[in-house]
């Protein structure tokens, strides 16, 4: 089967491994006896630390970026060091930096936190390593008892496998085997099997039913896809994909980024730019419309999968923020139920009415304060669904709420609605010197519908072309 290959447009849900020329081509695990899998040394793990309900907070920990000393272990459940990548014949390309997996281990467990080995990556799109191996019963059981080995020898709590991807097919039913022959290994000795998987469609039928069985859960990229990047929505709807093909809820780990798209900044360098970034979904760099998950993002997402999954993945932890910006520590402190909000004081600005299309002013529906209440325009009439404030950070609030881009859509017609102010990219808004607001999240402009000038036009976001109705002037 050939390889994927990267192309323009980023698969959704990936792992990006950088590994040396040198580590690429060693071979630091001899390749095992083909027949009964090794035994493991007896010395037992630490137990994981736990969160209410069993609740996982795993982070991948890259050997060639971040410091071991710097993770907040007291704040994961699990870090998987990324990668080892197989042969085709059961044995193991080198390990990237051992010294740096032997510090997780070590601290690690000394937190309660369990430590496991990740295999793959997303390896420029070459999977021809699993490809040969899975499908060869002698190399199997080589790489079964390579990955013994290395278990035993860094005394790891498990293996995650990040083979991107397997395909419906001789892939998946090869994946099928493998993944069977990994649990018995791994389970029998009380050790972790999990997996790292594409966040939906047509390539996650590689992943075949069979495997849910097999695996202790799986960590479901839902990132590297959706528009803007990874949003709320879309993350939601690839759980739920899984779920609906039988993954159960407790097995489900959803993956949240901790960098941006198109570009790959990195969280924390986006909150070094501009503290109020760690706040915002979508900010510019450069020119360029850069969509992650700011603090609000992540906390509702945690908060889903508390009530929906089995925990929260992120890739990757060396991106992550510092302080009270940390992604790690909002994780941790809404699974554990602490603050689920950002800050409650209301940012200041210039208040007053906003006019569009025929003098009409943009008005909240019926003064309604519910979520979802819908905007408009209409005759201005001095009522305080059409006072708004023009705040500090980009938002447009009225009656305490904030003008939003429902399930922060991109499409074209999207509808604006009233919604709790959350600190997302479908709330923010830029005037522009043509008149127009600007929702940078979709790249598009405040616009009245059907250019109605009739009370109780919708507004919605369409393609900016500065016409009138698409002008408003602000207080």
């Amino acid at each position: 089967m050939p390889s994927h290959s990267e192309s323009g447009t980023a698969r959704p849900g990936r792992h990006r491994a950088r590994r040396s020329a040198l580590a690429a081509g060693a071979l630091a695990v001899a390749t095992a006896a083909v027949g009964a899998v090794v035994a493991l040394a007896s010395q037992p793990s630490a137990d994981a630390a736990v969160l209410p309900n069993g609740f996982k907070s795993v982070g991948y920990m890259p050997s060639w970026a971040g410091s071991a000393t710097a993770i907040q272990y007291s704040k994961l459940t699990h870090i998987n060091y990324a990668f080892i990548l197989p042969n085709s014949n059961g044995s193991l390309q080198g390990l990237d930096n051992p010294s740096k997996l032997q510090q997780i281990v070590s601290l690690g467990h000394a937190a309660g936190v369990k430590v496991s080995i990740a295999v793959g990556g997303w390896n420029d799109g070459n999977d021809s390593g699993f490809e040969g191996m899975a499908g060869n019963a002698t190399a199997r059981t080589a790489f079964v008892n390579n990955i013994v080995n290395l278990v035993n020898q860094y005394n790891l709590d498990g293996v995650d496998i990040d083979w991107e991807y397997p395909d419906p097919g001789t892939s998946g039913n090869n994946y099928t085997a493998l993944m069977s022959q990994l649990s018995t290994a791994m389970h029998s000795r009380g050790k972790l099997l999990t997996a790292a998987v594409v966040s939906e469609g047509g390539t996650a039928n590689g992943v075949q039913p069979a495997v849910f069985g097999y695996v202790d859960w799986l960590n479901i990229m839902a990132y590297d896809g959706g528009s803007p990047h990874a949003n709320y929505d879309w993350a939601i709807n690839s759980v739920n994909f899984w779920k609906g093909r039988g993954l159960p809820a407790s097995k489900a780990v959803l993956g949240v980024p901790f960098y941006s798209r198109p570009n790959y900044y990195t969280f924390a360098d986006l909150v070094a730019r501009d503290p109020a970034n760690a706040n915002r979904d979508c900010t510019t760099v450069n020119g360029s419309n850069e969509c992650y998950n700011g603090l609000p993002t992540i906390r509702r997402k945690t908060q889903w999968a508390m009530a929906n999954a089995g925990g929260i993945m992120n890739w990757e932890l060396s991106q992550d923020a510092t302080g009270a910006n940390s992604l790690v520590s909002a994780i941790y402190t809404t699974a554990t139920g602490g603050t689920t909000q950002p800050p409650t004081t209301p940012p200041t600005g210039r208040t007053g009415r906003i006019t569009g299309l025929a003098g009409k002013c943009v008005d909240v529906a019926a003064a309604s304060t519910a979520n979802g209440a819908a905007i408009q325009l209409y005759t201005c009439n001095g009522t305080n669904a059409q006072n708004w404030t023009v705040a500090t950070d980009g938002t447009l609030r009225a009656l305490g709420k904030c003008m939003d881009v429902t399930s922060a859509g991109t499409a074209n017609g999207t509808k604006i609605q009233l919604w709790d102010c959350n600190g997302t990219g479908a709330q923010v808004w830029q005037s522009q010197s043509d008149g127009t607001l600007r929702n940078p999240a979709s790249s598009k402009c405040l616009d009245v519908t059907d250019n109605s000038s009739a009370d109780g036009a919708r507004l919605q976001i369409w393609d900016c072309f500065a016409g009138a109705n698409q002008r408003w002037t602000l207080p």
